[in-house]
């Protein structure tokens, strides 16, 4: 079989959506301090931000912490959660990553991971952080320039070509991006080509006609 040509370049794609989007917002999930972005990150995972969004202000009111968030229990973060997808797993790991952050600094309002899990493989010790999660993680709160493959990032990677059938996992997507996405744009990679695939290059109903990169891309379902 014929290779398609790839005419949709990592460096016209980012040089073109960046500019359209608010790079100053790393996530659109909400959070409050380290931790608590990490517990989101978590929730979010076969759920939407918008969905994740409607119940952790009021969770991160009282558990906003490791401490707290064992305070409140896992009955009491069941309750707040239950209208998440898989919300007793979620709740289980959750409960756990707070007992393995416990210690002198984990009822910090303003909590932040010690240092060591700075380290991708020290952070995917932790209960619930796989290595997506870990890279969202490390990316948004530390400029880490891992990239999270996401369902959207997963597609658009495939829609462009940039990835074969043979990359059929997040863990080999990632592997190809990091190979042909220059350097310069990894801390970005995840941010903008979800805001770009939630809001633009939907799965369902692309809207072409916005599209900043339509000139350049070849998918089959282009509308225009």
């Amino acid at each position: 079989m014929k290779k398609q040509k790839i005419t949709l370049t990592p460096d016209i794609y980012f040089e073109n959506v960046c500019p359209t989007l608010n790079m100053n917002i790393r996530s659109e999930l909400y959070f409050t301090n380290e931790f608590t972005f990490a517990v989101a990150v978590i929730l979010s995972a076969q759920a939407t931000d918008k969905k994740v969004n409607e119940v952790t202000p009021s969770l991160f009111k009282i558990a906003y912490s490791p401490d707290k968030m064992l305070d409140l229990g896992l009955d009491g973060l069941k309750k707040h959660i239950k209208v998440i997808s898989f919300f007793n797993n979620k709740a289980n790991n959750i409960i756990k990553l707070s007992q393995q952050l416990k210690d002198k600094n984990s009822n910090c309002l303003n909590y932040k991971f010690p240092q060591k899990y700075h380290n991708r493989n020290e952070l995917m010790k932790l209960a619930g952080i796989g290595q997506k999660t870990a890279n969202v993680i490390m990316n948004v709160l530390w400029d880490t320039p891992n990239i999270g493959v996401d369902t959207h990032v997963f597609r658009l990677s495939h829609r462009f070509n940039w990835c074969s059938d043979k990359e059929n996992t997040p863990e080999k997507v990632e592997e190809k991006l990091l190979k042909i996405i220059p350097q310069k744009y990894h801390a970005m990679v995840n941010h903008t080509m979800v805001l770009h695939g939630r809001y633009t290059c939907k799965a369902l109903h692309p809207k072409c006609e916005n599209c900043p990169v339509n000139k350049w891309c070849c998918a089959k379902d282009k509308k225009i």
